[in-house]
């Protein structure tokens, strides 16, 4: 039976559904109701603002023309789960971008843990974000006169897929009416808001009937969907697209673990027809965890649940959020 855990946190009240005797358990905690940042807190310009008030430049260049990379890190039982490697991620994407980085790779560790202590959350999903930026004169348009800008969030757990559709599982539709932008457009190594085709794909799912869309390139292999990487297991192998794709720090993760359990891991082209003969089909993203896909267009994917080594991989991806090692970092609360 699903369960209703009702958290007040932050800007309002948050309802997150869980299972019991799932591995995806939120902490029980009070947050201190005397701080402004209790609940949501942001890093803008300087400065710690609770997340309700966050603002930036309508002239920012981020805003303007989505000159703009991310990531996104997520906080869960007190702990950070490998912040080292999405601020890597982060930093690269930037150089890619040419955008030149107003802090260190320190510094912004320091910032992404600020905003969770000053919080208080156990459970959050922290964003980092640099932006090309703004002038002195507003609407400024030469490159050389902008100066980038550095902003950090950390408000509650945000979900592509609940807790409850992580254990039941989802349906999915291949987008017939949009590609994948592709790469010499948008490098997909860089994490960025240019999401134009990942919406129409996710309109496109609605309209279908489904949850989410997997979009293909302009080749038809099969790339990934919005806010997630697609992977798939057939005959103890677990397969997953190499063009066009996020290498997603949640698919690394995955695909560490089904080694350890002795699965085979290929990165390389994925076809429409491989999916639709797949043993098991899952997404992976740090908002969504492990989410099994137990339908593909309207037909069931191997016996329409989810699959023996989906469900390994997700309980085991959820424990390691638990156990000491040097992917964990406790976070220090005020």
């Amino acid at each position: 039976m699903n369960q209703l855990t009702i958290l007040e946190a932050g800007l309002d009240e948050i309802i997150c559904e869980t299972v019991p005797g799932e591995a995806i358990q939120y902490s029980r905690y009070s947050l201190d109701r005397t701080s402004p940042l209790a609940g949501g807190c942001a890093w803008i310009e300087g400065a710690f603002v609770p997340a309700a008030a966050a603002r930036i430049s309508i002239f920012d260049a981020g805003f303007g023309h989505s000159d703009v990379t991310y990531t996104v890190a997520h906080v869960w039982h007190g702990n950070f789960f490998r912040l080292e490697d999405h601020v890597e991620r982060f930093l690269a994407g930037a150089e890619k971008m040419r955008i030149p980085m107003p802090a260190t790779k320190a510094e912004i560790m320091d910032l992404m843990r600020g905003c969770v202590s000053k919080s208080g959350l156990r459970e959050a999903y922290v964003n980092v974000c640099v932006t090309r930026g703004y002038g002195r004169k507003p609407g400024e348009k030469t490159l050389e006169a902008l100066e980038s800008q550095l902003y950090v969030y950390a408000i509650p757990y945000l979900w592509v897929f609940s807790p409850i559709r992580q254990i039941e599982g989802i349906d999915a539709v291949i987008a017939q009416s949009v590609r994948r932008s592709p790469a010499n457009v948008m490098d997909p190594w860089i994490k960025n808001y240019q999401w134009g085709d990942l919406v129409r794909a996710t309109f496109e799912a609605q309209e279908r009937g489904a949850r989410t869309a997997f979009l293909l390139d302009s080749d038809g292999f099969v790339t990934e969907g919005p806010g997630f990487n697609v992977l798939m297991v057939k005959d103890g192998t677990v397969f997953t697209a190499a063009r066009n794709v996020l290498p997603g720090i949640t698919r690394r993760t995955a695909l560490e673990i089904a080694r350890d359990f002795g699965l085979q891991t290929v990165i390389g082209d994925v076809t429409p027809e491989m999916l639709r003969g797949a043993d098991e089909i899952f997404a992976a993203t740090t908002a969504g965890g492990v989410t099994p896909v137990v339908a593909l267009d309207g037909a069931p994917v191997g016996a329409g649940v989810p699959g023996d080594w989906t469900r390994k991989i997700r309980t085991r991806y959820w424990q390691m959020m638990d156990e000491p090692s040097d992917l964990i970092e406790p976070v220090s609360y005020i």
